[in-house]
């Protein structure tokens, strides 16, 4: 199951589990859409891999499945991809 990330690893925007801006690559590293198009040219920092849409949890089965609370964040910056 998708750990849902709270936010981008890169800026620390806020990706509540519904955000249609949150990207991950296949090791769920988050990122927000702006950082991946204009700062990580769609290659992720951490492995090198391509990035797609997040999907979002049905609403209902948050309660049951609830995203992570835990927050990456790498203060140092994310502009060069692995």
């Amino acid at each position: 199951m998708l750990q849902l990330r709270p936010s981008c690893e890169c800026c620390n925007v806020d990706l509540p589990p519904d955000s249609t801006e949150a990207r991950i690559c296949s090791f769920e590293c988050t990122f927000c859409a702006s950082c991946v198009d204009s700062v990580l040219h769609g290659k992720c920092p951490n492995c090198g891999g391509d990035f797609t849409a997040r999907p979002t949890r049905a609403t209902h089965l948050l309660a049951k499945y609830p995203a992570s609370t835990e927050r990456v964040f790498k203060p140092e910056g994310c502009g060069k991809p692995a």
